[in-house]
């Protein structure tokens, strides 16, 4: 039989694990919604044709991709974190295993679901919007110009 107080211990140490992945996903989607945006402004503001304009496509995606990675991983580790305090106190079974493959059955958190999630499709798609706009302007200010 399993000692309860050791099975706790357990638990604690394995959701401190997890919850410092969590954060550190977190981090890292911080983060690269802030390379995107600089780099996508940094394209823009280059504006030597309409060709460097349609290049601010390519971070933006590139980083709308990389931020739905890390969600869609730090959502897996949230479903291990109450798989975990779900679990634990009755066995040892996968102990310290930080492999989420016990709690991915669903098709429902794919990465490329989680691109088009409620966040990520306000935060990039409010950039793609901007980005259009702006190529619109600088095609219509070309164009009365001449």
């Amino acid at each position: 039989m399993e000692n309860p107080i050791d099975n706790y211990d357990v638990m604690v140490k394995e959701l401190e694990l997890i919850q410092k992945i969590i954060e550190r996903f977190s981090r890292n989607s911080f983060l690269i919604k802030g390379w995107a945006v600089t780099l996508v402004v940094a394209t823009l503001l280059l504006k030597t044709n309409d060709i460097t304009i349609l290049i601010a496509f390519l971070p933006l995606f590139v980083f709308w991709y990389l931020d739905a990675y890390f969600l869609h991983h730090e959502r897996l580790y949230r479903k291990l974190h109450k798989w975990v305090i779900k679990h634990r106190m009755n066995s040892l079974n996968h102990m310290l295993d930080m492999s989420t493959m016990r709690v991915k059955q669903e098709k429902k958190w794919q990465v490329q679901r989680t691109m088009f999630s409620k966040t990520l499709i306000f935060f990039y798609g409010s950039i793609f919007i901007l980005i259009i706009a702006y190529l619109i302007i600088l095609t219509l200010s070309q164009i009365l110009m001449q």
